[in-house]
């Protein structure tokens, strides 16, 4: 038997627990660049651990309602954030740990100009563009040693709208 996963919108209080949603939202921190860019700062917290900061570009091919989900992943040692570089939606899974598992997954689907960074160690559902081109910039941890671990479900998951 599947479990059925119902999108929900992406907001920052859904998301806290796992990380930071990157959004235009809130006042502006300071208007820069001749007073015609507003700068929104610091909107996500980067942890690493034996590593420093890259930017890498992932492009993934799009996904179609409904989607399997079948195993979630975290990463131990730093942070991973998703920046997409298109104005198109993408789905985001967590999961909160419970006792080195992940429990029950939360499915959201991010609006147009939303990122996310999930906190080191958060589990989470593979990059999920519903749309082509599917291409992201991350910045996550650039280092030697694991920093991923994979957790398959007994069972899958079926995420709806």
């Amino acid at each position: 038997m599947t479990t059925v996963l119902k999108l929900r919108p992406l907001t920052s209080e859904a998301f806290a627990p796992f990380g930071d949603v990157i959004e235009v939202a809130g006042d502006v921190d300071k208007y820069i660049n001749q007073g015609k860019c507003a700068r929104y700062h610091d909107r996500a917290v980067l942890d690493f651990h034996d590593g420093r900061a890259g930017i890498s570009v992932f492009q993934s091919e799009a996904f179609s309602l409904p989607i399997k989900l079948e195993m979630v992943e975290r990463h131990p040692d730093g942070s991973q954030a998703f920046l997409p570089l298109s104005d198109k939606p993408f789905v985001v899974v967590v999961a909160p740990d419970e006792d080195g598992i992940p429990g029950q997954p939360i499915a959201f689907k991010t609006a147009p100009g939303q990122g996310v960074n999930y906190h080191r160690n958060t589990w989470h559902g593979v990059l999920t563009p519903l749309h082509a081109p599917g291409l992201f910039a991350v910045v996550d941890r650039i280092g030697t040693g694991p920093n991923l671990e994979e957790h398959w479900f007994e069972e899958p998951f079926t995420i709806t709208e």
